[in-house]
């Protein structure tokens, strides 16, 4: 995730540094003045002993120009170093005040990745357990099916049987007829029948008599 906070900036107060650059460079202007009058000075002493063509103004001014020579250049060394050391000090202070700035950022970043993990495992434990009502629910969607069609299966086989009932009670009401039918030619066998052994009967008695 890209951060757009600003660049980080020295700790020092934003009301001194304004107020301590200028007097800075007022302190070096002032040296750096002061070693270009030193060298005026030495330049000038030689320029005005050297047409005297004695030997006394001719080593004073050399010796004046020797030591404003290097009373400017120590001012000049010592200003470089004060340079130096206010750029190391400056850099410090940036250095400073970016690893406050990184370190806090630090800090954000493990408290985000902190709760971007927390919440990713929240996420992978809900999934967890949506999965496993589905899985419930699958189970029980496929036990409801099988029970669907075993009562499917039995309204089938009750649907036979009472057809099956039905076709009989047909036949149980044609049946009354069927019987009279019957019952009609057995009787007219029964009565050949009864005819018949009464004249044997007769046939037998006459016999007996006959024979008496």
């Amino acid at each position: 995730m890209a951060d757009s906070s600003p660049s980080p900036t020295v700790d020092t107060p934003a009301t001194d540094r304004p107020a301590r650059k200028p007097a800075r460079r007022r302190q070096r202007s002032v040296r750096v003045s002061v070693a270009i009058v030193l060298l005026v000075v030495a330049t000038i002493a030689v320029a005005l002993a050297l047409p005297t063509g004695s030997f006394a103004p001719m080593a004073g001014s050399a010796v004046l120009a020797l030591v404003l020579g290097w009373a400017s250049a120590r001012i000049v060394y010592n200003e470089l170093l004060q340079s130096r050391r206010e750029h190391a000090a400056d850099r410090a202070a940036q250095a400073a005040a970016y690893r406050s700035v990184f370190t806090e950022r630090a800090t954000e970043q493990a408290a985000f990745t902190s709760a971007m993990t927390e919440r990713l495992t929240q996420g992978d434990r809900e999934v967890r357990e949506l999965s496993g009502t589905l899985v419930q629910v699958e189970k029980r969607a496929a036990d409801a099916e099988q029970r669907l069609r075993k009562e499917a299966e039995r309204a089938d086989e009750l649907a036979a049987r009472v057809d099956e009932l039905s076709g009989q009670l047909d036949d149980l009401d044609t049946a009354p007829d069927d019987v009279a039918t019957l019952f009609d030619e057995d009787l007219d066998t029964v009565v050949d029948l009864m005819s018949w052994e009464d004249k044997v009967t007769a046939a037998a008695a006459q016999d007996i008599r006959k024979h008496a």
